[in-house]
């Protein structure tokens, strides 16, 4: 009886095997057909997915830790692989594009197909209630506080007000003096910054602020460990002593009757035209700090980078020379008791403000713009996936010879005429375009103004090497010049 037993079952066994077996040939067959894109459907960016798990993260963070840049890494695979293109790095599918179609059909999404968002270890520096990090509603809400803040009649109070602090600053350096100008510059917007946003000019409280709004800069590329002594985690330190520094300042204002004429204070006091009303307190600490970053250390960069193409440039120079010194004449024979800018001299400035997108284009402080994949959608006549995050490579688009004739030279002039759309990206574009835009130009007009009027200089290490570990392109040797004052 087992013999028999065993002989029926062997038959059974070996059928239901086979069948289990053909079930499993089947399923796989259609997994791979529904992997494999049809004839009909686009095919994927090309590029490298890299090592399993870890992808070309090692790559990307080797380029952060080069005198080249992180840019770098993604200069190396659009040589490579084109204008369009994926990697895969902390993780994630990163997908690169640099066509002006592009940049149109993603910075003009209003949140269906693609919504901001950064990698992890910038969303948890500047906070996830950021202008930055925040998701398109979250957006609309947030922007809709703080687009009231610049307004044009605060930019015209601030013109007046940062030119007296320019005046200040550059009287103190000494003729003949070696001045490292990325040092100066960013202690000038810090200065100029804190004092907009809180109302702060305490030396020592402006120092600090500087050290620790540095730190979670320099911790922006790095991985995100939270091992003690990592750049990560002293990044995170860095913000948590910033956030308490504000909390701390959040708190006593609202005890306090007083009124300071700042952001914070407007902030504090708005209640808001929709039904979610004012700002959380969380949502205010996020979004000081991140305009901080932006006013500070974007803002160096981009003077610092304007000040040794000028020096490369002497005809430009020239140019600017003879346009700066006409409105400084003009400014003169005005008002001899206050020979401080308004924002009608900017506006009288033509040439002035070439040269200032003209450097915005060749630096390219912030390299590009990343978003997240709502839905499968084409770029570029390729499929890019939910769930991927695409990159709008701006230093790419701004360096194109398609879109710029000679893009490697430093010609202002090239802005006589009309940039074609969205080829221009430095503030970004859309609904997302950077609320402090007009303030950045302002702030270089006016340091440029001051800087031209008041100094000849010589670059005395023209070294184009990038700081390590910068989000935002610095150069790395600070750009010191000699200055020799102009007597009046």
């Amino acid at each position: 009886m087992p013999f028999s037993l065993c002989f029926w079952c062997f038959p059974a066994a070996a059928l239901g095997g086979a069948a289990l077996s053909i079930l499993i040939v089947f399923l796989f067959s259609v997994m791979s057909s529904a992997r494999r894109p049809s004839s009909h459907s686009p095919p994927p960016p090309p590029g490298s997915r890299g090592l399993p798990l870890i992808g070309e993260t090692i790559q990307f963070m080797a380029a952060v830790n080069s005198s080249n840049g992180v840019y770098d890494f993604v200069r190396i695979r659009c040589l490579r692989y084109g204008r369009c293109f994926k990697t895969r790095i902390f993780g994630e599918t990163h997908v690169f594009v640099s066509s002006t179609e592009s940049a149109k059909q993603i910075l003009n999404d209003s949140g269906v197909n693609y919504t901001k968002k950064y990698i992890r270890s910038i969303a948890e520096l500047v906070g996830h209630r950021s202008l930055l990090c925040a998701s398109h509603l979250d957006h609309k809400f947030l922007r809709s506080h703080l687009i009231n803040l610049f307004s044009t009649s605060f930019l015209a109070s601030f013109v007046t007000q940062f030119d007296q602090q320019i005046v200040e600053a550059l009287r103190g350096w000494e003729s003949g003096s070696t001045i490292v100008l990325l040092n100066q510059a960013l202690k000038i917007t810090c200065k100029a910054m804190c004092k907009m946003l809180m109302s702060i000019q305490n030396d020592d409280e402006l120092e600090l602020l500087q050290k620790e709004v540095a730190h979670v800069c320099e911790a922006m590329l790095a991985f995100p460990w939270r091992f003690p002594g990592t750049r990560f985690h002293n990044g995170l330190k860095a913000r948590r002593r910033i956030i308490k520094i504000l909390e701390k300042m959040i708190r006593e204002r609202r005890r306090s009757e007083a009124w300071h004429d700042d952001f914070l204070q407007r902030l504090l006091t708005e209640e808001g035209d929709d039904s979610r009303g004012a700002l959380l307190d969380v949502e205010i600490g996020d979004n000081i700090l991140t305009m901080l970053i932006a006013g500070q250390d974007t803002t160096a960069s981009a003077i610092t980078w304007m000040v040794k193409f000028l020096d490369e440039n002497p005809d430009v120079l020239q140019n600017l020379k003879d346009e700066q010194f006409e409105i400084l004449n003009k400014q003169r024979d005005r008002d001899r008791e206050s020979c401080f800018l308004t924002l009608e001299d900017l506006g009288n400035m033509c040439y002035a403000p070439k040269v200032v997108k003209e450097s915005l284009r060749l630096a390219s402080v912030v390299p590009w713009f990343p978003r997240l994949v709502l839905q499968d959608s084409q770029i570029q006549g390729y499929k890019v996936n939910e769930g991927w995050n695409v990159n709008i490579d701006v230093r790419s688009l701004h360096s194109h010879p398609s879109i710029y004739h000679h893009p490697l030279i430093f010609n202002p002039s090239r802005f006589d005429e009309e940039a074609k759309p969205y080829s221009f990206l430095a503030f970004g574009m859309g609904g997302r375009q950077c609320l402090g835009m007009n303030l950045a130009k302002a702030m270089m007009l006016v340091f440029l103004h001051r800087l031209v009027t008041s100094y000849r200089w010589k670059v005395i290490d023209s070294d184009p090497s990038i700081e390590k570990w910068a989000l935002f392109s610095k150069l790395k040797s600070g750009c010191p010049i000699i200055v020799t004052r102009i007597e009046s």
